[in-house]
């Protein structure tokens, strides 16, 4: 048996940690590391699922084993998870519904409701998975301790060290979704998945061993609890950002001290070098920089120097303007404008080619967009043109697909699919409804109803009047009340000689020995 595998099947042997939570306090909790559920892994991956829906799997699973199961409302859910009623109801129905994927819900709910009408909290239970489905072991305590998102990293972590499976910054922001805003059902990116990682293991829930994984990757240790670093007592404090210790920010001072080595005007301000404005632009040039030929550089890049002529009037003391010659072979197709553009303005548009440079857009594509929306406007061409490069000549047209090129696939030539089908939709909604179909005839008017007035039930004349009765009472045997019984019935004895008379002999009739029959 494998390691991995020794792993997924037993709990491992872990320190003391601090009690679960009362929720749980009957679910028969593991040693060690306290109580596990065995989450399927399609909850862990499945971008069907939001992420609190695997904190709400792993909660109700865990209430679900003690003797009367989960009754939990989702309020109180909510307030186990630290998470809002509305993001558990969420997690609740995604879980709840038949996913669109395999049909399957995870978690069957049965309301209930006492004798009086009054509603009760559901009863809640998980579905009985399958004996070969893939499955990841996760504490119950990692539910209440971690955000869903940094729990469903945990869990895909667990996951692979349990099956030894070498991981990539890169493959766990695979398995990481967007499930709102803009990028709803789009994977994070590699850096925001490193710094989901960072957070991870800033909890102790996880430990990572830089580069020491296969081919140079780093390798994650899952926890059974968070594992915190103890402090010894007498350890020096850090004092690399200051005298004292982190606790009160590097500083043991209370008030400024006045008398330092830099002169100090009248009024209390120091007097030393002022920083130059930065005109939003880094220090650096905006791509590496190196000798542009002498094609590019007569274009401008050798007079446009913000500190020789045209400084003084245009106001602006930055430093001198440095392009690299791919920006200058994006904006070939608009040389002729360059000297017409302010510095500020044309360090911008620098900024922003080096930027689309450095997110993949290739030189070619920036210039073949730049050349077609020059040749199709005429509007900057007697305007102010620099603008218009940063507002329009650059810009991105398409749907949310990075090969898109206003609606054209960059690398095939062919006709985008999503703009096409987005053209569609918005062709299909344009189309003007059908006419409405003639009113119906209004109906004739109901002939007016006739009310026949409701006679009063007469008295019976055979039934005996009060003075009779008691009469019969007085004179009341036995025999003729047990032959009022059968021939009136039960009911008419007693309405002629009372219950006091008759009761007794209901009684002795309804008894074993009373009725022979």
């Amino acid at each position: 048996m494998t390691a991995a595998v020794a792993y997924a099947a037993a709990p491992a042997a872990a320190a003391p940690c601090p009690q679960p939570p009362r929720a749980a306090a009957q679910a028969r909790p593991y040693a060690g590391g306290g109580l596990r559920v065995r989450v399927p892994l399609r909850i862990v991956v499945g971008a069907q699922y939001r992420d609190s829906a695997l904190s709400v799997y792993i909660k109700v699973a865990a209430l679900a084993m003690r003797p009367e199961g989960c009754t939990a409302k989702v309020a109180t859910l909510a307030e186990y998870l630290g998470m809002s009623k509305s993001e558990a109801e969420r997690g609740l129905r995604d879980l709840a519904n038949p996913d669109d994927v395999d049909g399957l819900a995870e978690v069957l709910t049965t309301r209930r409701t006492l004798p009086g009408g009054r509603g009760q909290s559901a009863h809640r239970v998980v579905r009985q998975a399958a004996p070969a489905e893939h499955f990841v072991w996760i504490s119950a305590r990692a539910a209440e301790a971690l955000s869903p998102r940094l729990l469903r990293l945990y869990a895909l972590i667990a996951y692979a060290a349990a099956r030894n499976i070498p991981l990539a910054v890169g493959d766990l922001g695979a398995m990481l979704y967007h499930h709102s805003g803009q990028k709803a059902g789009e994977h994070l990116g590699e850096r925001q998945a490193g710094r989901l990682v960072a957070e991870l293991a800033a909890t102790g829930w996880i430990t990572v061993h830089a580069r020491e994984g296969l081919q140079g990757r780093h390798a994650y240790e899952a926890h059974r609890h968070p594992l915190q670093a103890v402090q010894l007592e007498d350890a020096a404090p850090d004092i690399h950002d200051g005298s004292g210790p982190d606790d009160q920010d590097g500083s043991l001072a209370s008030r400024e001290d006045q008398q330092i080595d830099r002169p100090v005007k009248r009024t209390g301000v120091v007097v030393g070098i002022r920083r130059r404005r930065n005109a939003g632009s880094n220090a650096t040039p905006v791509d590496n920089p190196v000798p542009a030929p002498a094609t590019f550089r007569a274009a401008g890049q050798g007079e446009r120097r913000s500190n020789n002529g045209g400084g003084a009037e245009s106001g602006y003391t930055g430093p001198g303007l440095q392009l690299s010659p791919r920006v200058w072979a994006v904006l070939e197709p608009v040389r002729h404008e360059l000297p017409a553009i302010r510095t500020y303005v044309m360090r911008r548009i620098g900024q922003e080619i080096g930027r689309q440079l450095a997110a993949g857009t290739g030189t070619e594509r920036l210039t073949a967009r730049l050349t077609a929306r020059y040749a199709s406007t005429e509007a900057p061409r007697g305007g102010d043109v620099g603008r218009w490069i940063l507002g329009a000549g650059l810009v991105r047209r398409g749907c949310r697909l990075e090969s898109c090129e206003s609606g054209t696939t960059w690398s095939t030539g062919e006709l985008c699919h999503l703009c096409a089908d987005i053209a569609a939709a918005k062709a299909e909604a344009a189309v003007e409804p059908p006419p409405a179909p003639a009113p119906a005839p209004p109906r004739p008017p109901r002939p007016p109803v006739a009310w026949i007035p409701w006679q009063p039930p007469q008295p019976e004349a055979d039934l005996p009047g009060p003075v009779e009765r008691e009469q019969l009472r007085a004179a009341a045997t036995p025999a003729a009340i047990r032959q009022a019984i059968a021939e009136h019935g039960r009911a008419g004895a007693v309405y002629l000689y009372g219950r006091a008379l008759v009761l007794p002999h209901l009684a002795q009739l309804d008894s074993p020995e009373g009725n022979p029959a």
